[in-house]
C-alpha cells in the first residue's frame, strides 16, 4: 500500500464512518474498483483499518468531550437531578455498546472471511440493504413517540446495540444501523445521531484494543508494500480530522432536517450499490 493510497482511504474512512453510508465496504469496493494492488484477506488490512477507526474514535471523543465529562463526573462525584439523567444515558451507551462487542467475538472469523471474496458482491448489495434501511426507518417511525436520551429504557439500549452490529457486515453502516434503531424507537434524527455517535466511541475504541497490537508485529501488508506504524498514525491522524469535520456537518444536518433526513443518504447507498455491482458486474 502506497502512501498515497493510504491517505485516500484515510479521507474515504473518516467520511463514510460517520454519515450513514458504510465506511467498511467503501474501504473494500472503491480499491477494488481502482484496481489498487492491495489484499484486503490479508492480516494487515483489516488491523490497519481499525487504526483508522481509532483516528474516528479520538475525533467523537474530542466534539463530544463536555458529554464524556459530565458522565465522568456523574459517575465519581456529582450528585443531584442532572448528575442522575447524565448518569442515566452514560449507562444507556454502555449496554448499547455490548451486543456489538459479543457479535464480532463469536462471529469474527465469518465476517472475516467477507473481506477474501474475489469480488465485492456482498458489500455492494448490503450497501443497497443499508439504503432500504434507512428508507424504511423513515416511514416506520412512530408518529407519536417523541423520546428524549434520558427516556431511554434497557430494552431501547439493547435493540439500539443490536442494530449497531450489522455494521460488522461490509456495507451496512454503524452509525446508519444505530441512528435508524434510534430513529424507530422514538428519538427524533438529532438524538438518534448524538446515541449513535456516542455509543461509537467505546465500541471502536474497542475494536482498537482487540486489532491494534497485530499491527505493532506486522512487517509487510500484502503485494510486496510494507506498512510500517508512521504510515498508519499518519492515515488515523487524517481520518480523524475529516471525521471531525463530518460530525460537525451531520450535527447541523439532522438538527435541521428532521422531516425526511436519512433520505438523501438512503438514496445514495442504494444508487452506489447498484453502480457498483453493475461495474463489478460488466467490468470483471
Amino acid at each position: 500500500m502506497t502512501w498515497l493510497q493510504a491517505l485516500l482511504l484515510a479521507v474515504l474512512q473518516g467520511v463514510t464512518e460517520l454519515f450513514p453510508v458504510s465506511s467498511l465496504g467503501h474501504a473494500i469496493i472503491v480499491p477494488d474498483l481502482l484496481n489498487w494492488n492491495i489484499d484486503q484477506a490479508s492480516d494487515a488490512f483489516l488491523p490497519f483499518l481499525v487504526v483508522m477507526h481509532l483516528g474516528t474514535a479520538l475525533a467523537l471523543l474530542g466534539y463530544f468531550w463536555r458529554e464524556w465529562w459530565d458522565f465522568a463526573l456523574a459517575v465519581t462525584v456529582r450528585r443531584g437531578p442532572d448528575a442522575d439523567r447524565e448518569r442515566r444515558i452514560f449507562l444507556r451507551v454502555m449496554v448499547a455498546t455490548l451486543p456489538a462487542v459479543l457479535i464480532a467475538l463469536a462471529l469474527e472469523k465469518t465476517i472475516r472471511g467477507l473481506f477474501v471474496a474475489p469480488v465485492p458482491y456482498v458489500p455492494c448489495a448490503l450497501l443497497i440493504v443499508n439504503g432500504v434501511m434507512l428508507f424504511a426507518a423513515e416511514r416506520l417511525k412512530p408518529v407519536t413517540a417523541h423520546k428524549r436520551l434520558e427516556g431511554l429504557t434497557w430494552l431501547d439500549a439493547i435493540i439500539i446495540g443490536t442494530c449497531q452490529s450489522l455494521a460488522l457486515f461490509p456495507g451496512m453502516s454503524r452509525s446508519g444501523a444505530t441512528m435508524a434503531g434510534g430513529y424507530l424507537i422514538g428519538l427524533n434524527h438529532e438524538d438518534s445521531a448524538r446515541f449513535s455517535f456516542l455509543t461509537g466511541t467505546p465500541i471502536i475504541f474497542a475494536a482498537a484494543v482487540h486489532e491494534a497490537p497485530k499491527l505493532l508485529h506486522m512487517r509487510h501488508a500484502a503485494g510486496g508494500h510494507s506498512i510500517d506504524l508512521p504510515l498508519s498514525l499518519a492515515a488515523g491522524g487524517v481520518a480523524g480530522v475529516t471525521a471531525l469535520l463530518s460530525v460537525w456537518f451531520l450535527m447541523r444536518w439532522f438538527k435541521r432536517h428532521e422531516v425526511k433526513g436519512f433520505d438523501i443518504y438512503a438514496f445514495y447507498c442504494i444508487g452506489m450499490g447498484a453502480l457498483f455491482m453493475t461495474i463489478e458486474i460488466l467490468f470483471p
